[in-house]
């Protein structure tokens, strides 16, 4: 049985600020750059003592998720990769809006909505095509090879990839989040 590991990169501004950042680059503060070495050192603990496996990191190329990556590679040796389809999710109209907002918790239910396609919003079913087509490449990889992947990305990208894995109404999908720097395991 293959496993996967999905984490959100470590704190950003717009996190402490409760604002949406969708695909926009914003840095690690620095208490997420303390996340995400105590992730590192976590992962490298559970590999030492045989609880973990993991072959290769995949991390987003926005700067959030590449340091929160890098910092986990560097404390662990796990060679690491970006991976251009693991970006976050372009959130249109809703980017440096609040997040804690009505509408936009309304439109995480919503599944053809793009929100301002024209400034590249994106719906949660071509992200989840996106991600969904990954899955089944990292998948087959697996099968095929064994290696284990650690995904190092973001939190609108967390509900699809636990969609995957696991039946969810609409109302599941649109609540579903992680925190900072946590880590998920599924199997397949």
């Amino acid at each position: 049985m293959g496993k996967i590991y999905f984490t959100r990169h470590g704190e950003t501004f717009t996190n402490t600020k409760k604002l949406v950042c969708g695909a926009r680059e914003i840095a690690l503060t620095e208490n997420g750059h303390a996340q995400a070495i105590a992730l590192g050192n976590e992962v490298k603990s559970k590999i030492e003592s045989g609880e973990l496996k993991i072959d290769v990191i995949l991390y987003s190329p926005l700067s959030r998720a590449k340091d929160t990556a890098l910092h986990i590679s560097e404390l662990t040796g796990i060679p690491a990769r970006e991976e251009a389809l693991l970006i976050e999710r372009n959130f249109g109209s809703f980017e440096d809006k609040s997040r804690e907002s009505a509408e936009f918790k309304a439109s995480l239910r919503t599944f053809a909505m793009s929100y301002g396609r024209e400034a590249g919003g994106e719906s949660n079913m071509r992200t989840a095509q996106r991600i969904y087509n990954l899955l089944d490449r990292l998948t087959e990889e697996t099968k095929r090879t064994g290696k284990t992947f650690l995904l190092v990305a973001h939190n609108g990208l967390a509900r699809v990839v636990n969609s995957y894995f696991c039946d969810m109404t609409n109302e599941e999908f649109g609540v579903f989040g992680i925190t900072n720097c946590q880590l998920l395991e599924y199997e397949f």
